[in-house]
């Protein structure tokens, strides 16, 4: 098997179609040996007998459904766990991302290069997403410096460094993060940004927030750094209010602090210390999490998977 292209599916019945016929074209084209392994994550639609009625027409295609909804990256790595390609592509389901180029990340991957990334000049998303991302982007880069920048969805991965991702154990998974840890032996091809084929985007500011708090704390102690600064800075303040209090007692000019100033002292550091056990707290969440050794994905039904002890597992 040449190319395995692994796709996470969410709410994508209306795509699904349009999407294997396009990656068939092109990849038939070139008379490439390869296989489309579609995860559907639970969205609640129509998009299982979708992708059901797309591999009883193709027999390249593998379709796998989870028990539920566990998020695109650990989608992606069921999906990588089933691939036998010697590169394995992920993309989404959206047809924001042009299957033709999957050739010209090939080519770039071929150099010698581990990962390659297709990366946008420009992107299609709202306003708001674009400088959010660009911001969290920036962000990332202080934060863990190791990571590889320039990530996307859309990746051309060496068989095995793809398979030492699905070996890592965490509760939150971040593939990049995962990436960038396994190799920096990545390159980088421009691609157009489509719009979407239908509908939108399903990533609220809500859950990007979340994604992007689960990267901070799970990749980097950044978070562990400031609060040891913070803590430290709070301690200057109050030693510093506390002599000044004592000298003004020493020498006779006492001044008694009204109830607004105490009061407001009073929030101040106790709002600084619930922010420090909350930041606390969620890296003690996380390594609970990692110790009751939750599997990060389970799958409910797989079709047209040549390994049957993988498949229908937890069939109903």
């Amino acid at each position: 098997m040449q190319i395995s292209v692994v796709i996470p599916v969410y709410k994508s019945e209306q795509t699904l179609v349009q999407l294997h016929r396009r990656l068939s074209d092109v990849l038939n084209q070139h008379d490439i040996e390869y296989e489309i392994i579609l995860v559907e994550d639970c969205g609640g639609d129509n998009s299982w007998q979708v992708i059901q009625n797309i591999l009883a027409e193709d027999k390249r295609v593998v379709g796998v459904r989870l028990t539920r909804n566990f998020g695109q990256h650990a989608a992606t790595i069921c999906g990588i766990a089933y691939a036998k390609g010697e590169w394995i592509v992920t993309m989404d389901d959206d047809l924001e991302q042009n299957p033709d180029d999957i050739l010209r990340l090939i080519s770039k991957a071929e150099e010698g290069k581990d990962l390659v990334y297709g990366v946008y000049p420009t992107r299609s998303h709202a306003s708001w997403r674009n400088v959010t991302s660009s911001i969290m982007r920036k962000l990332f880069d202080l934060a863990i410096p190791n990571m590889n920048y320039n990530y996307s969805s859309f990746r051309v991965i060496r068989r095995d460094v793809a398979k030492a991702i699905t070996t890592f154990d965490s509760p939150y998974p971040f593939i990049d993060g995962y990436l960038s840890w396994i190799t920096h032996n990545y390159g980088t091809v421009e691609v157009e940004h489509h719009s979407r084929f239908h509908g939108q985007s399903t990533y609220t500011f809500t859950k990007l927030l979340k994604h992007s708090i689960n990267i901070f704390v799970t990749f980097s102690d950044l978070p562990l750094k400031l609060v040891t600064w913070i803590g430290f800075v709070a301690f200057l303040i109050g030693a510093v209010w506390g002599s000044s209090i004592i000298l003004m007692n020493l020498f006779g000019n006492v001044v008694a602090s009204g109830f607004s100033s105490l009061m407001s002292g009073v929030v101040f550091f106790g709002g600084l210390n619930m922010l420090i056990l909350g930041i606390l707290g969620e890296y003690i969440g996380r390594i609970n999490f990692k110790v009751t050794k939750k599997p990060l994905y389970m799958v409910s039904e797989s079709c047209n998977c040549e390994d049957k002890t993988q498949c229908y597992i937890n069939k109903d």
